[in-house]
């Protein structure tokens, strides 16, 4: 699968961290500094200092609490199969979420007068922000929605290959030599033997190969049936092993044990598979 010009996904995984973290930082920033300068207008009788510090308080909190939002969207994602379960719970993380961000804010501007010897003194309006607060809570929520499903989009999304319509289909659907994968707008078939690994990730399997993550929106149980049992064996509740890409297993004295990959990799291997893979593995 040849890959375009330019930035690729393997790249921006490498960079991902600073990428993710200067976009938050930036778009923040920008917000507030857009914010000031028009508190700057609203308030021509306020010393210009004044909106600056306004703004940046309650910025430098919602910065700190990004984290915190990322947080919980990774252990309740907001899909469409899952928002009605996750709904509530985004809810109830307002709650502490704007907390947080009131009395952090109005901290740092007491801090920030006291500095500059001013004695203006703020109230906590708890209720007035936290209007504010579950906007904001709800468009950080939205951006990571976004940022996934092109991350999806981009990476390349796997899907079994359906019977067709008419005629008999090219290959066994009960248990597929390839993966049909779409990725920008292309597709491309992907061997089966191909996949060096399979893990468990919410609503997906991701497929790894070759350094590549393919999400495949299917369960684990669900994917078992369509694997091929003399290639793939379940070594841990969240994962599966194509044996043709593993090297070695250590035991552990947990009576566990970890499997290394030829390339590297390290996945762990329950007690309860440990014993089976080993037979099938001839050692």
């Amino acid at each position: 699968m040849n890959e375009r010009p330019g930035l690729s996904f393997d790249d921006f995984q490498r960079w991902r961290r600073p990428i993710e973290v200067g976009f938050w930082v930036a778009l923040v920033i920008l917000n507030a500094g857009f914010n000031a300068l028009v508190a700057q207008t609203d308030h021509p009788d306020v010393d210009a200092w004044k909106p600056w510090v306004w703004e940046f308080s309650s910025a430098l909190l919602i910065l700190a609490l990004i984290p915190f939002v990322i947080a919980l969207e990774r252990r309740w994602p907001f899909r469409v199969d899952t928002w009605r379960h996750s709904l509530p719970r985004h809810l109830l993380a307002t709650l502490p979420f704007s907390f947080i961000h009131v009395t952090g804010m109005v901290a740092l501007r007491r801090l920030c007068y006291a500095l500059v010897g001013s004695h203006d003194q703020f109230g906590a309006h708890y209720g007035y922000e936290y209007l504010k607060d579950i906007r904001t809570y709800f468009v950080i929520i939205a951006l990571l929605c976004l940022s996934r499903l092109w991350l999806i989009r981009w990476q390349g999304e796997a899907r079994l290959l359906a019977a067709p319509d008419e005629g008999q289909p090219a290959e066994p659907v009960e248990r597929p030599e390839r993966f049909l994968v779409r990725k920008l707008g292309r597709e491309f078939l992907l061997n089966a033997s191909e996949v060096e690994w399979l893990q468990a990730s919410g609503n997906y399997v991701n497929l790894h190969v070759h350094g590549r993550d393919y999400p495949l929106r299917s369960t684990m149980a669900a994917i078992e049936e369509r694997l091929d049992p003399a290639r793939f064996v379940r070594v841990h509740r969240g994962y599966f092993v194509n044996l043709d890409y593993l090297a070695q297993i250590e035991p552990l004295d947990t009576g566990d044990a970890r499997l290394t990959l030829r390339d590297g990799t390290t996945i762990p291997c329950s007690r309860r598979h440990r014993a089976a893979l080993r037979e099938r593995f001839g050692s």
